[in-house]
C-alpha cells in the first residue's frame, strides 16, 4: 500500500506502483524491479531534504559566547587548523582552563 503522496511522487518520476501480485505476474524472475517497504514509502512522504532546523551545524554557532563558562557554542573562526580557536580554553589539557 502506498500513501497518496508517495504514489504521486513515484508516478510523477515515471515509475509504477504495483502490488506484489501484480509484480509477480509482470516479472516472475524479479528482474528490473525495485521493491520498497511500506515504512520506506511513508518516510519518503515525510522527508524534506532539509532535516530538523535545530540539528543543523549552523545552529551550533549561536548561543552564549564561545568564551563563557559552560558554553558549547562553536566559534566563528577564520581558519580550521589545530591552533585556531580549538586548543586553549576548549580542551582540558591545553592550558587556560577555567577553574572555579
Amino acid at each position: 500500500m502506498f500513501t497518496e503522496i508517495a504514489r504521486a511522487r513515484i508516478e510523477k518520476a515515471g515509475g509504477q506502483c504495483l502490488t506484489f501480485d501484480q509484480l509477480a505476474l509482470l516479472s516472475p524472475l524479479e528482474k528490473d524491479a525495485v521493491c520498497f517497504s511500506s515504512t520506506l514509502c511513508t518516510d519518503i512522504e515525510k522527508t524534506d531534504d532539509k532535516g530538523p532546523k535545530n540539528a543543523r551545524e549552523a545552529v551550533r554557532h549561536f548561543g552564549p559566547a564561545p568564551g563563557v563558562p559552560h558554553s558549547y557554542t562553536k566559534p566563528c573562526a577564520r581558519f580550521k587548523g589545530r591552533k585556531f580557536e580549538r586548543a586553549r580554553g576548549r580542551r582540558n589539557n591545553r592550558g587556560l582552563g577555567i577553574s572555579y
